[in-house]
């Protein structure tokens, strides 16, 4: 089974007036897109239902986050249920500034991703490591920790509602980006692991993401890569080249 090529674009706490996101909408919808990819932006919650409302039609929309519970007393949340009312199919969820910033666990990362799935989320979860693990020799044993934490609540037909996203955090917003061979070696690590971990089938049709200062410069080459099947862009999910991002498969 080939793997559709996916390409979201994580706009984090940006932008910060809402003419700058229909600037950004715009340029989306007037620009010619690669149809054979798959294509999803997360903009701040603020913007999730009006941007969802002006984005053309082949272009879906996910949240940055969601807590595990449908309701109740959890100011400042937003909940699976909500997200799925209001029509969002997506979200990110275990991203490293989640995780670093406001010290979500692996174990509460899979809690999410669970009541995400269960309420018919589709999940974006990311795990990558950091400038010092790498250098240690450690990624693999890194990004297997996280995600056996997510592996040990889910069956396995719950990985059809998944992307993993790579994303290094020492390349995220740092200008650097892993080499085509280092996110190449990271996927097909990540994919070994899924076929002990949950099974042959799932590593196989499990879409692999790659995510780290990813532009336009640098997406083609890194698109070649066997098991690199998209990417998660940053700030240049906020310029016109998010479009040739969008479009790296294109010959």
């Amino acid at each position: 089974m080939s793997r559709q090529f996916f390409v979201g674009g994580n706009f984090k706490m940006n932008p910060i007036s809402r003419s700058q996101k229909e600037t950004i909408i715009s340029t989306l919808n007037s620009a010619d897109l690669d149809s054979a990819t798959e294509v999803v932006i997360a903009p701040p919650s603020l913007y999730l239902i009006p941007l969802r409302d002006i984005v053309r039609k082949e272009v879906q929309v996910s949240a940055q986050n969601c807590y595990f519970k449908d309701a109740g007393a959890f100011t400042g949340e937003i909940s699976p249920a909500q997200l799925v009312d209001a029509r969002i199919p997506y979200v990110i969820l275990g991203h490293s500034e989640r995780r670093s910033l406001f010290h979500e666990t692996s174990e509460f990362v899979a809690q999410k991703t669970k009541a995400a799935l269960n309420s018919t989320l589709k999940v974006i979860l990311c795990v990558g490591e950091t400038l010092q693990e790498r250098e240690a020799g450690q990624t693999a044993s890194v990004v297997e920790k996280q995600l056996q934490a997510v592996v040990d609540v889910l069956q396995e037909s719950d990985w059809k509602g998944i992307v993993i996203a790579y994303e290094p955090v020492w390349a995220i917003g740092t200008g650097k980006v892993a080499t085509s061979a280092q996110a190449q070696e990271a996927h097909a690590d990540i994919r070994k692991f899924l076929s002990r971990a949950v099974s042959p089938a799932v590593a196989e049709n499990t879409r692999i993401i790659y995510g780290g200062s990813v532009t336009a410069s640098n997406c083609k080459e890194l698109s070649t890569q066997l098991d690199v099947d998209g990417f998660l862009v940053g700030g240049a999910s906020l310029k016109p080249e998010f479009v040739d991002i969008i479009n790296a498969k294109r010959g």
